[in-house]
């Protein structure tokens, strides 16, 4: 095989009360990455579509991501890499993210998967760290992994696939404004309580064991950000009230999805997701900030060849 087609999915970050390392993949959003082998050793950008990007690859994610791998496994060839971007740059659901991992898990295909998915999110992690700063794997972790997924350390990297409960579906509102990964970390405090720390690790637990236990009350219970949602949430327009309309619609909960400025909920069955979704819309139209929303089943596989 000399040449790859992917869909690279859009996924959410911190999941309210799991700051960089909880995750969770979308099934209905997503960019769609070429990858070809050429006989010319090292990396090569050569088409983005849908979005202005870099094409120098070390200014770019999925560049930097690739050259990383190739860096550690000393493949005889090259790749160029083409990319359709649906996932708008600064969305808060994952845009850099699909595109690093899309580059490592193409690249690992081709040359015959001498690591697994999970060993890949290191590479990917770096293209991250271009994009925000932070060598964060919350977002490519369930990109390469799907379901839910959980960092449990950074060093040494350690991460846990969850399965998703089977009826959880997801409604992410994204107000079309671009508020940067990096300026949204700007913002956050650098110590914090002892009393939110406990709060945040009491809900983290409660989320975590609600997701194994499809107990789907406790999961809309442990949908509590103690730490970052109440300093990043001025930064988005209405976020209080889409939450609370989400949730009055019958959603179990919902929060900020990644850095912002897009806002997720999480609802029990496809009905109450899209009632989330007129709810996030009729909020939304009260202001002049164009919009959109996505209703998505959580992608149990991740990455997916096309």
């Amino acid at each position: 095989m000399n040449e790859i087609q992917l869909f690279c999915p859009a996924t959410i970050a911190n999941v309210s009360c799991g700051f960089d390392v909880l995750g969770l993949c979308l099934e209905s959003v997503g960019d769609e990455m070429t990858i070809t082998k050429t006989d010319r050793i090292g990396i090569r950008i050569t088409d983005i579509i849908g979005a202005n990007l870099p094409m120098e690859v070390e200014k770019n994610v999925a560049g930097v991501a690739a050259l990383s791998l190739l860096h550690h496994l000393l493949p005889n060839c090259g790749f160029d890499i083409k990319i359709t971007k649906n996932i708008k740059a600064g969305s808060g659901i994952g845009s850099s993210a699909a595109s690093a991992a899309g580059a490592v898990y193409g690249i690992n295909k081709l040359l015959g998967s001498p690591l697994t998915d999970k060993e890949l999110i290191y590479f990917a992690m770096q293209g991250e760290a271009l994009a925000s700063g932070s060598p964060h794997a919350d977002n490519v972790s369930p990109a390469l992994l799907g379901g839910f997924t959980l960092v449990r350390s950074y060093d040494p990297l350690d991460v846990i696939a969850i399965t998703a409960p089977p009826e959880l579906y997801v409604t992410v509102i994204h107000p079309q404004i671009e508020l940067k990964t990096k300026d949204a970390r700007s913002v956050l405090k650098e110590n914090i309580s002892l009393k939110k720390a406990t709060i945040q690790c009491g809900n983290l637990g409660g989320l975590i064991s609600g997701l194994y236990t499809q107990d789907y009350d406790l999961i809309g219970r442990c949908l509590h950000d103690e730490l970052v949602e109440p300093v990043r949430s001025i930064l988005i327009p209405k976020f209080a009230e889409l939450k609370g309309a989400a949730i009055h619609a019958g959603a179990l909960g919902g929060g900020i999805s990644g850095s912002g400025p897009s806002v997720f909920a999480l609802s029990r069955g496809e009905a109450t997701a899209r009632k989330a979704a007129e709810a996030f819309a009729s909020v939304m139209q009260q202001t002049s900030v164009p919009f959109e929303v996505h209703i998505s089943p959580i992608n149990p596989i991740g990455i997916k060849i096309l």
